[in-house]
């Protein structure tokens, strides 16, 4: 699959996850999310942000139930809910998030 971003063709898998990490940009994120009808804004921007900087030290986007915890220890009890998180990202936040943020698939999400 390919993705045009500023006159630039960038491949993703057939899931539209990114063929080469280092092609990810914040306008890239944003063309992902248009193509799901969806809006980035700063609620979306923080858990984008926050789980690309779990995959810097952790060599891995953070399944479903790590994201959990990791949105409940960095932003707060209100937004360390699944709840909260499928508000923001209702195709799965552990995918969807990984996927607009530039990473691979996390692990145990079918």
């Amino acid at each position: 699959m390919q993705v045009e971003v500023n006159g630039k063709v960038i491949e993703t898998d057939a899931q539209g996850y990114l063929v080469n990490l280092d092609d990810w940009s914040k306008d890239l994120a944003g063309v992902l999310a248009q193509k799901d009808e969806l809006e980035l804004t700063s609620a979306h921007w923080e858990v984008i942000d926050m789980i690309r900087d779990f995959y810097q030290q952790h060599g891995t986007a953070p399944a479903m139930r790590i994201l959990v915890k990791l949105a409940k220890k960095s932003l707060g009890a209100t937004k360390g809910d699944s709840k909260y998180l499928y508000s923001l990202f209702p195709y799965g936040p552990g995918k969807q998030a990984a996927r607009y943020a530039g990473l691979p698939k996390p692990t145990g999400c079918v």
